[in-house]
């Protein structure tokens, strides 16, 4: 089976993976397990040995530059064998002379993957990923030539991955391995022990012994969602057409832009809806929201969003506009949230949680990342950076955050004053104190 590749010979624990007849498989190894290399060996041997004409296989990492640092050496090592082979280094794709392809994908930006198809794909830290790069992109690739996925990690908590894991286990369509280090024999055990004494309990039940219920290291709300999700509040939350509509946004301007909607219901904040997408312009948004039908929150008779702070510059690139400006010329006016430190900005987060419901269905994929937005790890000082980890989770993180600045803006001065938000009253001052801030500022 693995002749022919340059010399690979399979761990014992992957043979059977190599052999399987299933055509999706879920692999939770521990790490230094070697299902990276086995995975990628997969690949080559599938792309060597097809039958079909002009095949496809594809390696998908979180981010495109981990693709590049992980994979493409094992792609380049084990077809260096291959007599014809051609590799293309600007696009990380490996050519076979029975003309099958091999090329290394980023879920960081999933669009990229769109309009191809697929004979067979390996989703590489799936846990790590967000939600829609499966659903929506990748296994429609595969339809038209019913091509195989392969979805390997380590876990990270109940996310997509524990969701795809708990799916397997009574479906014979899957093939299934758990690999954990106290049991695999591939790691030394004094090389495991000395691991453990520098982990947390959480850390090493994670990494090394393949735990979904070991909480996430450095995560910011897991708490808090796991909470609203015993308290029931993570539920159908239905849209109230009676009430007004708000929504806060973070923008990127060369990856995601996310945005949550939310209704204000006698001081809970009732989150209906969420938004991604990456890469498009403002006319865009404009027309998912007008697409949405939501009754909009209204300064005078215009709807308006809640913005972060860099939504005001103006750049060379939008001709001299804003972003603000630019959402004026679709009919949407704006309140700019107040700029608050990171730390300032989560705190404000966690203080509101217990107030938030959130729908299920429509907020999925921001409850996904809710849950893994975590703190950076100092690899080299073992300990957590006071700082958020920058990876897909960012931006619905930071639209939140928004959310709750926001929200705490427009909460009464007094505890003994009935809430206003909802009234003309609360968004006239809500006009007057942006406009002190813009004289203050200009």
């Amino acid at each position: 089976m693995t002749r022919g590749i340059n010399g690979y010979a399979p761990r014992q624990p992957f043979i059977d993976f190599h052999n399987r007849a299933e055509r999706w498989a879920i692999l939770v190894c521990h790490r230094r397990a070697g299902k990276t290399v086995a995975c990628v060996a997969e690949l080559v041997l599938s792309a060597l040995f097809t039958k079909k004409s002009d095949a496809r296989y594809a390696y998908v990492a979180p981010q495109y530059n981990q693709a590049k640092d992980i994979a493409w050496m094992y792609v380049k090592q084990l077809t260096a064998d291959i007599p014809g082979v051609q590799y293309n280094e600007s696009e990380l794709r490996a050519d076979l002379p029975n003309g099958a392809r091999i090329r290394l994908y980023g879920a960081d930006n999933p669009d990229r993957l769109r309009g191809l198809y697929l004979d067979g794909v390996i989703l590489d830290e799936f846990a790590d990923m967000r939600s829609s790069v499966w659903g929506e992109i990748v296994r429609p690739m595969l339809a038209d030539r019913k091509g195989w996925a392969v979805f390997i990690g380590t876990p990270k908590g109940h996310n997509e991955f524990y969701t795809a894991w708990q799916g397997a286990q009574d479906n014979p369509a899957w093939f299934k391995l758990r690999l954990r280090a106290s049991a695999s024999g591939l790691i030394d055990p004094v090389e495991l022990e000395d691991a453990r004494r520098g982990m947390t309990d959480d850390q090493y039940e994670q990494e090394f012994e393949c735990s979904f219920e070991a909480a996430v290291a450095g995560a910011y709300y897991a708490k808090d969602i796991a909470k609203a999700e015993e308290e029931g509040r993570i539920t159908d939350v239905p849209y109230d057409p009676g009430l007004p509509v708000f929504t806060a946004w973070d923008i990127g301007y060369s990856d995601d832009t996310a945005v949550w909607f939310w209704q204000m219901v006698r001081g809970e904040v009732r989150v209906i809806d969420y938004f991604a997408a990456n890469g498009e312009g403002v006319e865009y948004y404009a027309k998912m929201l007008n697409a949405r039908g939501y009754n909009y929150a209204k300064l005078g008779k215009l709807p308006y969003l809640w913005l972060p702070h860099d939504a005001a510059a103006k750049t060379f690139a939008s001709g001299g506009k804003s972003t603000q400006e630019q959402f004026e010329s679709f009919g949407y006016t704006s309140l700019i949230v107040p700029m608050l430190s990171v730390q300032d900005g989560i705190q404000a987060a966690r203080m509101m949680m217990p107030r938030v419901w959130i729908d299920r269905k429509k907020c999925h994929e921001g409850i996904e990342a809710l849950k893994l937005y975590r703190r950076e790890w100092d690899d080299d000082k073992k300990i957590f950076r006071d700082k958020p980890l920058h990876d897909w989770t960012s931006h619905p993180a930071d639209a939140f955050r928004e959310m709750a600045i926001a929200w705490r803006e427009a909460q009464p001065k007094k505890a003994d004053q009935p809430a206003k938000f909802e009234t003309q009253v609360s968004i006239n001052d809500l006009i007057k104190r942006q406009r002190r801030k813009r004289l203050e500022t200009e």
